[in-house]
């Protein structure tokens, strides 16, 4: 392998990610991870002291952008009306096809049944994500936290629906923020 195709710690968690979308969590290992790519297990542990690290660094990756950098782009709206429905939209595309796709979130969340370490980070997220929700609908006088929930409850579900049916849960996502705005 030349210096200008070594792979990189964010290479790894890319194939990591896939191999989870595809695989689940019992692939996620060095080994298996290495065939993947082509290579040596040594470029893994070249870039984490062990599998632990490695699902960190997956999970920490997950975390920014499940939410921080969804966020970071909606803040550059000023009306929460606009945040919200830029968010139906938003949330309804999928990690890229390289990092597992449509399957890549319910594939985390399948992990996250059989480690303590995941679920965490999956409360974490889903924690965020309801209370961002809640606060851009208290922004407009819709603070009854359900609404919240229902958002993000549609979300997980039509998230998890279409990794299995290929369908788009943007239209459905949507609306319902719709008829939740309208209730404003």
């Amino acid at each position: 392998m030349t210096k200008s195709n070594r792979l990189t710690s964010e290479s790894w968690i890319a194939a990591g990610f896939l191999s989870l979308a595809q695989n689940g969590p019992k692939s996620l290992r060095a080994e298996p991870l290495a065939r993947s790519l082509k290579t040596t297990k040594g470029s893994f542990y070249w870039h984490f002291s062990d599998v632990p690290a490695f699902h960190t660094a997956m999970l920490t990756l997950w975390e920014d952008r499940a939410f921080s950098s969804i966020v970071a782009e909606l803040d550059t709206m000023t009306d929460p009306r606009q945040r919200l429905r830029a968010l139906g939209q938003i949330a309804a595309v999928s990690a890229p096809e390289e990092m597992g796709g449509q399957d890549l979130e319910p594939a985390i969340r399948a992990w996250g049944r059989d480690d303590a370490n995941v679920a965490e980070a999956i409360a974490r997220v889903d924690a965020k994500r309801e209370g961002y929700l809640a606060d851009q609908l208290a922004q407009l006088g819709l603070s009854n936290p359900a609404f919240a929930r229902i958002i993000y409850a549609a979300y997980v579900g039509g998230d998890d629906l279409c990794s299995r049916d290929g369908g788009d849960p943007a239209p459905a996502l949507t609306t319902l923020i719709d008829l939740i705005l309208a209730l404003e």
